[in-house]
């Protein structure tokens, strides 16, 4: 199970995301002989006046990368502490709409801008692979649909500006490459940071997400958090709804390398992007970390979890089923339906989700999202379990895994259904023949 194939990379948006800082998160991964190439690679690739530079960078006493781009020879810096990348007008308006950059002495670029097709020729004109130009096609291919919706236009209408779209390509191109090189089999990131407040653009003031920013992490579990200012950018977003396939708490693996992607703000908590690298771990996906200890060799307690739970009689099954299937790739611990009849004797029911401490406002704001409730209900509770793990046991059917659990004086066993499922289709037989013979 520990192939090489089956690498898992995890994303920790803790500090939202940017195309710059996923890059430089996922550099850290590669070996010294590879980041040289691939600096060589993306320096050399056909974009004229480019040129990026690794820099060793540290936040909050975290050592990382800082990925530095420079733009005939001026180093692009976004206002916010994320690359905010690209600029857009619409063809019968003469102003800019999108993000403001400090670009300083050289605001004199700010007039030539690029539509969506320039951007693919310009990816396409790249010496990098295939996989390469059609990710980073496919990523500016949501950027631009998400900045149609925000503006009302066609996403043919959409403009970037020239030098900004250049920094926003290298950031894109960089990120498909790494992800070539690094080539895990899986890539999974947690819930995003979306900061709070408002964010400055070159056509006014707009709340934090921006709205194109909040069209691209439609379906994407988010939170506000506690940090003022724009936590994730288009480009971050389009990103991770590219290449990430769940959101999730790390799953459980065992870690290979762990890179860091730091942006340029400073704040208490390090302003980094966490990139972990590893294989999948020969357990169940239970929880990471055990909490407290219940004493005993497999006693478990988990003293940080929140349950969370409302009351609910106006959603159809498909749709409630829809929410509990969300918050359980968000990381929910549990989630369930009990039902309940309620005022003038109208069924409905429960929906209940624990989760750890850390994720109740993630958890908080899918209940708002995705139910019809007006009001959830909170409180602490203790959760204890028995210490878990897969066994491959040889059987007349061939190998099948067994679940096994082990805690409080009790040792039990039972086989796992995908297992037990395949073997009943193949063999034409039912899941109760089948575990009766086992």
């Amino acid at each position: 199970m520990n192939g090489t194939n089956e690498k898992i990379l995890y994303i920790d948006c803790g500090m939202g995301a940017a195309g710059d800082m996923l890059g430089a998160a996922l550099y850290e991964l590669l070996s010294d002989d590879d980041r040289r190439t691939y600096i060589d690679e993306i320096n050399n690739a056909g974009i004229e006046g480019v040129k990026v530079e690794a820099r060793p960078d540290k936040k909050a006493g975290i050592a990382g990368t800082h990925m530095s781009v420079y733009i005939n020879g001026e180093e692009e810096m976004a206002e916010d502490h994320h690359h905010h990348d690209h600029d857009h007008d619409h063809h019968d308006h003469d102003h800019d709409h999108g993000h403001d950059h400090e670009h300083n002495d050289h605001d004199h670029h700010h007039h030539h801008h690029a539509s969506l097709a320039d951007v693919h020729a310009m990816i396409d004109a790249t010496s990098f692979s295939d996989r390469v130009k059609s990710d980073a096609c496919a990523v500016y291919d949501l950027i631009a649909s998400a900045e149609s919706r925000a503006h009302n236009a066609e996403a043919g209408e959409i403009h970037f500006h020239e030098v900004g779209m250049k920094d926003a390509i290298i950031d894109v191109l960089g990120v498909c490459r790494l992800v070539e090189m690094i080539s895990p089999a899986h890539i999974y990131a947690s819930p995003v940071r979306l900061g709070f407040g408002e964010v400055k653009c070159a056509h006014g003031i707009v709340p934090v997400p921006a709205p194109a920013t909040a069209y691209l992490l439609e379906g994407i579990p988010v939170y506000a958090g506690d940090i003022r200012g724009e936590m994730c950018t288009p480009t971050g977003a389009a990103l991770l709804k590219h290449f990430a396939e769940k959101y999730c708490n790390m799953p459980a693996m065992s870690i290979m390398d762990t890179g860091y992607g730091c942006g340029t703000k400073e704040f208490e908590r390090a302003n980094c992007v966490r990139a972990v690298l590893g294989n999948p771990a020969d357990t169940n996906d239970g929880p990471a970390h055990a909490g407290v200890s219940g004493g005993s060799a497999g006693n478990k307690a988990d003293t940080g979890v929140i349950e969370l739970a409302t009351n609910i009689d106006d959603m159809t099954g498909e749709a409630l089923a829809y929410a509990a299937d969300t918050m359980r790739d968000a990381g929910a611990l549990d989630v369930f339906f009990t039902p309940v009849y309620m005022k003038k004797n109208r069924p409905g029911y429960v929906l209940t989700v624990l989760c750890r401490s850390e994720d109740e406002e993630s958890m908080s704001a899918l209940f708002f999202k995705h139910t019809s409730t007006w009001g959830i209900r909170r409180r602490n509770v203790e959760r204890r379990y028995m210490d878990t793990h897969i066994e491959t046991h040889e059987t007349q059917f061939g190998p099948v895994r067994f679940k096994v659990g082990e805690g409080y004086g009790v040792t039990k066993s039972k086989p796992e259904y995908e297992d037990i499922a395949r073997i009943a289709s193949e063999q034409n037989l039912s899941i109760r023949d089948i575990n009766d013979r086992l």
